[in-house]
């Protein structure tokens, strides 16, 4: 019964007036009653069929994520299965929950239970693939591709598995001092995938680490399982290291396949295929050096040819006698050009004597020689006598210098000079 006093609804409660334990418990009651049924897939993690009453108790887990749910059941509704539920088997359930408010637990009570078969399993993973596919997590563009000598391969892989095993000893018979990072999650069963994202964070996280090989021997479809799931497949879809998938034998193709940068075969092919090997790099070495020789030896012998060619050349045999000859034509022409300029000089010398002795019979000088005299009034000729009058200063040049005189005026008829 609810006393007058107690509240009415959540809001209502305060510290001086709570809800005592049996109100709180019968409106859970109510309240989850009131939840619809759904139906519920997941794997079977726990499974406890032995307990009193015709009921059985079995934990539910969320393959993906580590999220499980209790779920109860009465025995009956197992009775029409196939074979009895083992752990590891997906399962699709109806029911809806259920607080025990006795015990102020809840549970997942379900009224039919249906195990997902190989052909309905299949047909999920198919659309799964598909659907990765679209959004373009398959494309081989996006693909990164391998480094040729890794720093570090971080391995992923069952502990003491021989996939481990045939990926440490293959990679360590073609590349021994090739480093490994293996960490050992679980490879099958519930607890799978957690651990391997675990794993596959932590080696992408560290920067020595090249490449990541996911390695995991044969097995069954359903032991397999894991390496489909849609978490894992889109977080090796989203590593920043390159990723080899390498699960199962060559029949064997989970989804993580797709979305990897490689897909092996199998662990040894991945041992294959992370490193180099050192015989076969060594070899081609080895020719590279062995080819590189042959060229230069051959480049040598050809140079050597053209060299030996241009030294039996005559202009290198001798190679001053050209310059030689040179010498002599510059000499004997040099000699010809001093006698041409020799005879021209004393030709030109021979015409200026002859037009100079021309030049002194013709000029002044000679005449004055001879007894006559130049008479200049101011600077200029005297050639009039109207020109002189009484007391004129004159010039008189004659051959041997120049005088100085006073004109009287003309000369009268028989009149002589003082």
């Amino acid at each position: 019964m609810t006393s007058v006093d107690e509240p009415t609804t959540a809001a209502d409660t305060t510290r001086e007036r709570p809800w005592p334990v049996r109100t709180l418990s019968r409106k859970m009651v109510d309240y989850i009653a009131r939840a619809p049924r759904v139906w519920v897939e997941g794997q079977i993690a726990q499974l406890n069929a032995r307990s009193a009453g015709g009921m059985v108790f079995l934990t539910l887990r969320d393959p993906s994520a580590d999220v499980s749910l209790q779920v109860t059941a009465f025995r009956s509704t197992f009775a029409g299965l196939p074979r009895p539920p083992r752990e590891g088997d997906r399962v699709v359930v109806h029911g809806a929950f259920d607080f025990y408010a006795a015990r102020g637990t809840l549970s997942f009570r379900v009224d039919e239970v249906h195990p997902v078969g190989i052909g309905e399993l299949l047909a999920r993973l198919e659309r799964l693939r598909q659907l990765l596919a679209a959004e373009g997590l398959t494309a081989p563009e996006r693909k990164k591709p391998l480094p040729f000598l890794p720093r570090t391969v971080g391995l992923i892989t069952g502990r003491a598995s021989a996939a481990e095993s045939d990926v440490l000893t293959n990679a360590r018979l073609r590349w021994p001092a090739v480093r490994f990072r293996v960490e050992n999650p679980a490879v099958q069963g519930t607890s799978a995938v957690p651990q391997i994202l675990d794993a596959l964070q932590l080696l992408d996280a560290d920067p020595d680490v090249d490449v990541i090989v996911l390695a995991r021997g044969g097995g069954s479809m359903e032991d397999l399982l894991p390496f489909s799931d849609e978490t894992l497949c889109r977080a090796v879809a989203a590593c920043r290291t390159p990723v080899v998938s390498a699960i199962g034998h060559e029949p064997d193709h989970p989804i993580v396949d797709d979305v990897a940068d490689v897909r092996c075969s199998t662990p040894t092919d991945a041992g294959k295929r992370v490193v180099p090997d050192a015989a076969a790099e060594l070899r081609l070495v080895q020719m590279a050096r062995h080819r590189a020789r042959r060229a230069l030896t051959g480049w040598v012998d050809t140079e050597s040819a053209r060299l030996a060619r241009f030294t039996s050349a005559a202009v290198l045999a001798d190679p001053f006698g050209p310059l030689d000859r040179r010498a002599e034509l510059v000499a004997q022409l040099r000699g010809r050009s001093m006698a041409a300029l020799s005879a021209l000089l004393d030709a030109a010398d021979a015409i200026l004597g002859r037009r100079r002795a021309q030049l002194a019979a013709l000029g002044p000088a000679a005449t004055l020689a001879r007894g006559y005299a130049v008479v200049q009034v101011a600077g200029a000729v005297l050639r009039r006598i109207a020109d002189a009058p009484e007391g004129t200063r004159l010039r008189v040049r004659v051959a041997d210098g120049a005088i100085t005189a006073t004109s009287h005026g003309p000369e009268r008829e028989g009149q002589l000079t003082a």
